[in-house]
């Protein structure tokens, strides 16, 4: 299943959100990434249909275990770019926002030398 950047977002936004709180909400997504109500309640339908997230009988999102899986490996590409850019002299804010977009097109053999370059060179990954 290939999500599109936005569905990606989303995710990630979860998968931080979870990190902080287990009580993760639609609004909490929202005021994260400046979306409205209505945007993100679509993108939560969407999700659900693809098996990435569950919603709690109190109304709370959940990652699926794929939904999960999927977050995490959007979530370390964010922070393994951020901190390439870092190390090459980006400041902290325009390498995060450029890791941000950078993360969801880059595949996944370039990725995977990046990491391994890092590694190399003593770069913490």
């Amino acid at each position: 299943m290939a999500l599109q950047e936005s569905g990606e977002m989303y995710l990630e936004t979860i998968y931080v959100l979870s990190q902080k709180s287990s009580q993760v909400r639609g609004i909490d997504i929202g005021e994260a990434l400046g979306y409205s109500k209505p945007s993100v309640s679509h993108a939560m339908g969407l999700l659900k249909e693809e098996g990435l997230i569950k919603k709690d009988a109190e109304g709370f999102i959940k990652l699926t275990e794929a939904g999960k899986i999927l977050a995490e490996r959007i979530y370390e590409r964010h922070t393994v770019l951020t901190k390439l850019l870092r190390n090459i002299g980006v400041d902290e804010k325009t390498a995060s926002e450029d890791a941000c977009r950078v993360e969801h097109y880059i595949s996944d053999k370039t990725f995977q030398a990046i990491k391994k370059h890092m590694e190399q060179s003593g770069c913490d990954t």
